[in-house]
């Protein structure tokens, strides 16, 4: 992170705010009440490797989740327009995972950093996995040679993606953090204390009973339900790839800051 300062809690509600990671954000209305739908349908493709069961099959039930733990607009008659995320909910989201991190820190957890949306928020898990290496934790090496979803599954920067074609691949796919499990049950390795990701990296991981932390957008409900009903243990609202990765930072910092991860703590 550098020298980046860390913000007040008011800085940074306005910072996400003018960034668009909160408040206002870029999905639309319609584009989340059509996932909200389709996860209540029962497409697993919305459920991001959790396993619902037959326990979210009314959208309005979704909706009320989302409102309460994302702070979109909470009127089923809302069906189109511009859709928000309450920047205050993130911040206290952000706050529920360094009391997490700070867990981790204290005793040396082994964590795993995994993210599907490598455009928007590698370089946030890049920082919290290196403030957590300085704090003594061990960063999870995933096993080589792993595929999934006509992939390859490897690590950049202490964080675990999925590459085609020489490409860092978008994927709200459970598959490469099942690939990462698998692997390390194979070769007899312990699996994580926690892992901190996003998509259905961190679904699967929290259905597999790992202690689990997921940064979501405000379409994608399933980790926000996950959240609830206690298979994750935070998740996190924000648009999660906004117009410039480096909106972020000042997030991130708040974020070491809170969990006493910064080198001055």
């Amino acid at each position: 992170m550098g020298a980046m300062p860390i913000p007040s809690r008011p800085a940074l509600v306005d910072h996400l705010v003018r960034s668009r990671i909160a408040g206002d954000v870029a999905t639309p209305r319609e584009n989340n009440l059509s996932h909200y739908r389709k996860l209540a349908n029962g497409d697993r493709h919305y459920w991001l490797g959790l396993e619902l069961g037959d326990r979210w099959t009314d959208e309005q039930d979704v909706l009320a989740v989302m409102a309460e733990r994302c702070g979109v607009i909470d009127d089923a008659e809302f069906r189109h327009g511009q859709d928000t995320i309450d920047p205050e909910l993130t911040v206290d989201a952000l706050e529920r995972m360094a009391a997490r991190l700070r867990k981790a820190a204290a005793g040396k957890e082994r964590v795993l950093f995994a993210t599907g949306h490598p455009g928007g928020l590698l370089d946030v898990h890049r920082a919290t996995a290196a403030a957590l290496r300085s704090a003594g934790c061990e960063i999870v090496v995933i096993p080589e040679g792993l595929t999934a979803d006509e992939g390859m599954v490897f690590q950049f920067a202490d964080v675990a993606m999925l590459e085609r074609g020489a490409t860092l691949w978008h994927t709200h796919s459970p598959e490469p953090m099942n690939a990462i499990l698998d692997g390390l049950e194979r070769e007899g390795r312990p699996l994580p204390d926690l892992v901190v990701a996003d998509h259905g990296w961190a679904g699967r991981a929290g259905q597999r009973g790992i202690d689990s932390i997921g940064y979501a957008d405000c379409n994608d409900p399933a980790l926000f339900i996950g959240e609830a009903e206690g298979t994750l243990q935070v998740t996190i609202p924000l648009d999660d790839h906004v117009t410039s990765p480096r909106f972020y930072d000042p997030m991130t910092a708040y974020l070491l800051d809170a969990a006493g991860l910064t080198p001055e703590a």
